[in-house]
Parts: C-alpha cells; sequence; structure tokens
C-alpha cells in the first residue's frame, strides 16, 4: 500500500493522477488540484480538515482562476480525512448535494484503500460537470499544474 509509504504516493501513481486532470481539463476551463499532507504541522494542529483544505487552495494560488473554477482535492492522512473545495465560481453552479455525493463516493473507495482509484474518480466526476457548466473556450490556458502537491 504506497499511500502510507515515505513518498505517500509512487511517482507512477502521481503521474497517473496528473495525466487524469490533463485529460479532464483538456475539455473545461476548469482547474482541478490534488494535495496531498501525510500529517498536521504543529501550528496546524488545532484547524479542521476543511480549514486546512481552504488553506491549500490559497498556497496553491487557486483563487486565481481567471473565472473562479478552481477545485482542490485534499486528502490529510494522519486524521484519515478528505475535503474536495470548488471555488465561488464552481460553487454557484454545483450544488451541497453534488459534493456530498462525490465524497460519499469517494470515501468508499479510500476504504478499500484504492486511494489512487478514488482520486480519479473524483476528478472525473468533477470532470463531468466542468465540461458541462464550464466547457472550453478559446483562448483558454491552463493556469494551474496538474502535478500532485505531496507533504
Amino acid at each position: 500500500m504506497s499511500f502510507f509509504s515515505k513518498n505517500i504516493l509512487t511517482k507512477e501513481e502521481m503521474d497517473q493522477i496528473a495525466a487524469k486532470i490533463g485529460e479532464v481539463e483538456k475539455e473545461t476551463i476548469g482547474e482541478i488540484r490534488v494535495s496531498v499532507h501525510k500529517s498536521r504541522s504543529l501550528k496546524n494542529r488545532n484547524l479542521s480538515v476543511y480549514d486546512l483544505a481552504i488553506q491549500s487552495f490559497f498556497e496553491l494560488g487557486m483563487e486565481k482562476t481567471k473565472d473562479k473554477t478552481g477545485v482542490l482535492i485534499y486528502l490529510l492522512m494522519s486524521d484519515k480525512k478528505f475535503q474536495i473545495i470548488g471555488d465561488e465560481g464552481i460553487n454557484k453552479k454545483v450544488s451541497k448535494e453534488f459534493w456530498d455525493i462525490l465524497a460519499m463516493k469517494v470515501a468508499d473507495y479510500f476504504r478499500q484503500n484504492k486511494f489512487v482509484e478514488g482520486i480519479c474518480h473524483a476528478v472525473d466526476e468533477v470532470g463531468k460537470v466542468l465540461r458541462k457548466e464550464f466547457p472550453m473556450k478559446a483562448g483558454d490556458t491552463n493556469e494551474l499544474s496538474n502535478d500532485v502537491v505531496v507533504s
């Protein structure tokens, strides 16, 4: 189970996730990032996973996307928790129910130790919404890296 190894994810797994993000982003102006953290820092020990995800969202510059269409998939391995956050442009078009259903499905994958599959499922499902609500426009550029952030 490479997810809990020294490197959390193997290079191949990170490349697989980045490729999935790239595939989805070819058809939408949306931007998806995945951020995986082994544990909280001492200064963040009292923050909720939601607060940590928001902090990561801003650290990654996701609020700077032109159309506010960033989505972050944040995992905190020490707590065995994750959070999926959409920027304000996304949340104007996507219901809380969508996020709740997606989180339940991703949690099912994670309970089976299928972390890469769960992340890729989340990227695919977010991609379906992004393609519908935020289709690719002429002149759109990839505003954020597709690489998985691991710390």
